[in-house]
């Protein structure tokens, strides 16, 4: 058996990597652990006392529950509809790209991913206000739109890998075009499904522009929003900032670890197929 040399350039890489990681992360919970006081000693040293009473006071001051349950709403009710209407549609593309409409329009939602926020952010501003659509409603719609573009050109690669005997033998069954999907394709689409809800989940849950031009109330305001309370005129409470971030941060952290093996899976389904 021949024994294998460490690559040491490769680890040294890694570690540089795992540094430049970890050193944001050891300063938010450094900092949201800090008084005011130490923090004028020294940014980068350790917590002398573990001020645990920043969370509790940052809970307070931005009404975290209330923001918690809405930011749950709008990204559970997101995810959900991205799956069921995103899925459809990319299957019906799919097995029609050979018409020349459906790779019309195809290539019509693929290129959204090239179009910057930006340049569609006044827009959509009037064009929410004049539907009644600047709230939690119609905030959800737009993530379901708005998710079509790389939803589609993910869904569209792998449902054409799919066998079409499948579908031909679900027909002669006696199975509907809307049977067949939902009872033949949609469970094969486990993996890619399961991908395009982290993925969307992550990307709703930390989202902060398309809330703050969309939401008009206070009561409906999300995580990312709430952040707002600790930056004054002129001055930022950092320590209670900090501690409010780590507590919005801290579902998606764990959500991304129990679900990072299906993100690794999809992806190298998709890849392999």
């Amino acid at each position: 058996m021949t024994k294998q040399s460490t690559n040491w350039f490769v680890t040294v890489l890694i570690a540089l990597g795992s540094l430049l990681i970890l050193f944001p992360l050891y300063m938010a919970v450094a900092i949201a652990l800090k008084n005011p006081e130490e923090m004028a000693q020294s940014v980068f040293s350790l917590p002398t006392g573990l001020h645990f009473e920043n969370f509790a006071n940052a809970i307070e001051a931005t009404n975290f529950f209330s923001a918690f349950g809405n930011s749950f709403i709008i990204t559970l009710c997101s995810v959900g509809f991205i799956l069921l209407t995103n899925s459809l549609v990319s299957y019906a593309i799919a097995r029609n790209m050979n018409k020349k409409f459906y790779k019309g329009l195809y290539f019509y939602f693929i290129s959204a991913m090239f179009i910057p926020f930006q340049i569609i952010m006044l827009p959509i501003v009037k064009l929410t206000t004049d539907l009644h659509m600047n709230n939690m409603p119609g905030l959800i719609i737009l993530y379901i739109v708005y998710g079509l573009a790389f939803n589609i050109f993910v869904y569209v690669g792998y449902i054409r890998t799919i066998p079409m005997e499948l579908e031909e033998a679900a027909t002669v069954d006696g199975a509907s075009t809307y049977g067949t999907f939902w009872r033949i394709i949609f469970p094969l689409l486990a993996p890619i499904n399961a991908t395009i809800a982290i993925l969307s989940c992550l990307s709703t849950w930390n989202d902060f522009m398309l809330p703050l031009i969309i939401l008009g109330k206070p009561e409906s305001y999300t995580l990312p929003l709430v952040q707002y309370v600790f930056q004054g005129q002129f001055s930022t409470d950092f320590n209670l900032a900090f501690a409010s971030y780590l507590l919005a941060l801290a579902p998606m952290v764990i959500v991304y670890l129990i679900a990072q093996k299906w993100i690794i899976n999809g992806i190298t389904q998709g890849a392999v197929k």
